[in-house]
């Protein structure tokens, strides 16, 4: 049985997370106290396999319930179900925004003594736990609902092979640093063709701005190394049982320098037969 848990913060876009999972044919439980989850796997278990997919949103909407995830995860990661954790959140004031565009009542409302800044600080302490456990992490500050869509998909998306996917991105620092990298590099010690006319406005996909970053020693220096590293890196995630590495490479604007090395790292990750996914999280910003 493949069953996915989805917490984290309020605001952060569960509800479209369990909203994606449930277009894919996940059978979907929003808000269950995680003990019921493991009494809901023995019934399908005893119904003869009918649901074969399910995901459940498990947050702090559960109050004293909420606190028995550790053991409800251990419990079901010492079974046959393949289980796995996806966390959402996002910049506090962002989803103090959200709160005040929705006019809704945060779960911690009362313990806050009805401020939402409190709130926050008060749900973050109460998910360090559920965060250390989890599989995904997917920081929903910059996403629109499409992106976040687009997001799960790669996820969930069947894939095949014994190594895990390798996400690359590149992000400008100037709209925010990319915080869901497992590794993150910053290119912005390199020149910057955003300075020379003629290659202001193209992009690193365009080959005379990747030559130019490319054509300074250091530049080829420090990509020769950024590949020995994650090529070092890569097997001792893949024993850790880790299914996903998310790399990520920022310069100022994300659309020049780190577009440029994403794609070169990812073009010598697949030579080397990785299956790799690649993204611009910038590239179309002005």
């Amino acid at each position: 049985m493949q069953l996915v848990i989805i917490t984290g913060m309020s605001g952060s876009g569960k509800s479209t997370a369990v909203n994606v999972l449930e277009d894919m044919d996940y059978y979907c439980v929003d808000n269950i106290p995680p003990e019921l989850i493991i009494k809901f796997v023995d019934l399908c278990e005893n119904s003869g396999g009918m649901i074969k997919k399910a995901a459940f949103v498990v947050d702090v909407r559960g109050g004293d319930f909420f606190l028995k995830l550790q053991d409800a995860v251990s419990h079901l990661r010492s079974s046959d179900v393949d289980l796995r954790i996806i966390f959402l959140e996002s910049a506090d004031s962002v989803i103090a925004r959200r709160y005040k565009e929705t006019r809704r009542k945060h779960p911690l409302d009362e313990s806050a003594g009805g401020s939402v800044t409190k709130a926050i600080q008060l749900e973050r302490g109460l998910l360090m736990s559920a965060k250390a456990m989890s599989d995904y992490y997917i920081d929903t500050t910059n996403y629109s609902a499409a992106e976040l869509r687009s997001r799960l998909y790669s996820i969930f998306e069947e894939t095949s092979g014994e190594h895990m996917r390798v996400d690359v991105r590149s992000f400008g620092f100037k709209y925010g640093v990319f915080s869901e990298g497992d590794l993150v590099f910053d290119v912005r010690c390199l020149p910057n063709p955003f300075y020379i006319p003629e290659l202001k406005h193209k992009t690193g996909l365009d080959p005379d701005v990747s030559g130019y970053v490319l054509k300074f020693e250091e530049s080829r220096e420090l990509l020769d190394k950024f590949c020995d590293l994650i090529d070092y890196m890569l097997p001792l995630y893949e024993k850790e049982g880790k299914a996903q590495l998310v790399i990520g490479f920022g310069c100022t604007g994300g659309k020049h320098r780190s577009v440029t090395f994403a794609e070169a790292v990812a073009e010598h990750l697949r030579s080397k037969g990785r299956k790799i996914r690649i993204d611009h999280r910038d590239i179309d910003k002005h």
